[in-house]
């Protein structure tokens, strides 16, 4: 990968689709088609920068021409990739509330009353929701909690921390609770 300032993983390509070069592309980004609209993407691969000249979204990954790849052996060379691009050429947000994953990473982790319970190590989306990673730093346990407004009420990057609300009890809405 080119050194750059601060380089942000944008999305992995993955096994090709079909035999004139198509590649799946697995997009780290809020809408699956902005990973073509950045122009070049660095690759974890000296000397090798990407660029996607046409994608369609098919469910949860893009189907993406890449530029010089004309068929499936070439594709197939491909596997692996990681996409980066320098976290420079990314607007800024305006609301407190938005920020890059990428910002997230390192933060330290404290309950309300400022007992430290660990730091951000991953926000994995499984499905159904982003989660939080946060690796307890006495034991190395990890734990997993819901990325919502009321179990990480303050994101607070410039002072390096966020705030977890540990949930107590899960609400099973109108239905009965499980036997």
């Amino acid at each position: 990968m080119a050194e750059t300032s601060k380089p942000l993983l944008m999305g992995k390509i993955g096994a090709p689709h079909g035999i004139k070069g198509q590649v799946r592309i697995a997009p780290f980004t809020q809408y699956a088609e902005d990973i073509g609209a950045y122009g070049p993407l660095q690759t974890n691969r000296p000397g090798l920068t990407i660029v996607i000249d046409d994608l369609r979204v098919q469910k949860t990954v893009v189907v993406a021409k890449i530029r010089g790849i004309k068929d499936r052996d070439a594709a197939e060379k491909l596997n692996g990739v990681e996409l980066y691009l320098d976290r420079d050429l990314l607007p800024e947000h305006d609301d407190e509330d938005d920020f890059y994953h990428a910002d997230l990473m390192g933060l330290e982790a404290r309950l309300e009353d400022g007992t430290v319970i660990g730091q951000v190590i991953a926000l994995p989306n499984f499905g159904a929701g982003d989660l939080i990673e946060i690796r307890n730093g006495q034991n190395g346990d990890t734990y997993l909690y819901p990325f919502t407004k009321v179990v990480v009420p303050h994101v607070r990057i410039a002072d390096g921390f966020i705030t977890i609300v540990v949930p107590t009890e899960v609400d099973f809405g109108e239905e009965e609770e499980p036997n």
